[in-house]
């Protein structure tokens, strides 16, 4: 697979400015993340200046108990279509767990069909196709507002929000609840944010990624420790690339694995 080049510093620093709430859901009335002087004043999330006013908020949240969590117990094989073309998905259940298996049971309840792409970054680099809002299937839902939607639980009629999950690299068990830099952890996780990689997005609060998931367009290492990555495309890289914004997931389903869900 291709990896494209990681960024220089001050490439890095026009994204983090430019892209001012881009993985932060309902990140609109949030505060800046960087100062005047241009330094960075929180390291958890990324941000776009462009969202519209009308996205909304997302309140504080914190993760359900890991006990009333799905978890998945090793590998699984995802596989999305979108446009009419298979994207293959690893999904590692080993270095995330919970990540991990919160994204296999919402496939298997088929949260993610029909759902939008509600944000792509191609320029001026290629950075993120992100999706997974539940209130995409409503039709009448403005698409401007999309990004602020969560999983609900029909068996509890609550949204369900899992605990930020990171391995560091060479460790056996994962962090919960904080970025490496809260953690005082150096070292790069076991999944990096490499080109295909398939990661969380979250609000600035830790531990409130519930549905929605984005696809690194490039290697993104700047995002490393901060945002779970919990698998790789391994086929149709060249599908993600065509995704524009707006175009929709028609389907997601588990084609191998599944017998390693298990569930609270």
């Amino acid at each position: 697979m291709f990896h494209a080049p990681l960024r220089s510093q001050g490439s890095r620093l026009f994204l983090l400015v430019a892209l001012v709430g881009f993985l932060v859901m309902g990140c609109a009335q949030t505060p800046p993340l960087l100062t005047e002087a241009g330094t960075s004043t929180e390291t958890t999330a990324t941000t776009e200046t462009t969202t519209p006013a009308e996205t909304g908020t997302i309140t504080a949240q914190s993760s359900n108990p890991m006990s009333e969590l799905p978890k998945l117990e090793g590998p699984a094989t995802v596989v999305m279509t979108v446009k009419g073309k298979p994207i293959t998905i690893a999904i590692d259940g080993d270095a995330a767990p919970i990540t991990a298996g919160n994204f296999v049971d919402l496939v298997q309840r088929g949260v993610y069909d029909g759902l939008m792409f509600h944000r792509v970054v191609t320029q001026p680099e290629p950075f993120v196709a992100q999706g997974g809002d539940p209130q995409g299937k409503d039709p009448n839902f403005p698409e401007s507002r999309l990004g602020t939607g969560n999983f609900v639980n029909p068996d509890t009629g609550k949204p369900r929000y899992i605990p930020l999950e990171i391995t560091p690299g060479g460790a056996s068990e994962p962090v919960y609840s904080k970025t490496f830099p809260d953690a005082r952890i150096s070292g790069p996780p076991a999944l990096r944010h490499t080109r295909g990689a398939i990661a969380m997005a979250r609000s600035q609060m830790p531990d409130s990624a519930s549905s929605q998931f984005y696809f690194a367009l490039a290697d993104l290492a700047f995002l490393d420790g901060n945002y779970a990555v919990f698998g790789y495309v391994t086929e149709g890289m060249d599908v993600v690339d065509s995704i524009a914004q707006g175009d929709r997931i028609e389907s997601a389903k588990v084609t191998a694995g599944a017998e390693n869900l298990k569930q609270p």
